[in-house]
């Protein structure tokens, strides 16, 4: 089975370099002019997204016309207290020195640990791959957050990466060929399509 794994188009937060996680944004002009002008995607069958307007949005530029699935869990994660906020404006914040001298393994204050946000993702993407083989969907597209995107890979994606090692940029994504258990993945920039 074919999944298109894409990271939603650019925000307004992401162009300030913002934690944006449940700030529920629009895209920003940029944003819909670097989706519109890429090449398109092929067909699929079915086509998923996180419930967050930035990665709706950017699957109905990707995908006209097509009837979007929303998969809550999908989302991406709670930054807490650093949500809305870039390195700048964090960097007197105590706890924001502690998560960054943690490798970013220190839960989020009043937000969502890495582990729990990878475990939601995780179970989304297995609950999602079965109902599609039950189905005999042979391609889908899922569009998504870059940390959503990160933790189905770091767990499924072969060969084998660390977590940040599956950052991609806004409009990129991977290609994914699923085999039951795991997926092997090939990377594709947006203007490259």
């Amino acid at each position: 089975m074919k999944i298109w794994l894409i990271r939603h188009g650019m925000t307004a937060g992401n162009q300030k370099k913002r934690y944006i996680g449940t700030t529920d944004e629009p895209l920003c002009d940029e944003g819909r002019r670097l989706l519109r002008s890429s090449p398109a995607l092929p067909e699929v069958e079915e086509l998923y997204v996180s419930p967050l307007q930035r990665c709706i949005e950017t699957a109905q530029i990707l995908y006209p016309g097509m009837k979007e699935r929303i998969i809550e869990d999908f989302r991406e994660c709670d930054f807490g207290d650093f949500e809305n906020k870039n390195y700048a404006e964090l960097s007197d914040n105590e706890d924001y020195q502690r998560w960054v001298e943690s490798n970013a393994t220190l839960p989020f204050p009043h937000g969502e640990s890495r582990e729990e946000f990878q475990e939601r993702c995780v179970h989304a993407f297995e609950a999602l791959m079965r109902d599609l083989s039950d189905r005999n969907i042979r391609d889908a597209a899922i569009v998504v957050h870059g940390g959503t995107i990160m933790s189905i890979l770091s767990k499924f994606g072969k060969p084998e990466r660390a977590y940040f090692d599956f950052s991609v940029g806004n409009g990129d994504g991977f290609l994914l060929e699923w085999d039951g258990r795991q997926c092997t993945y090939q990377q594709i920039d947006a203007a490259e399509r």
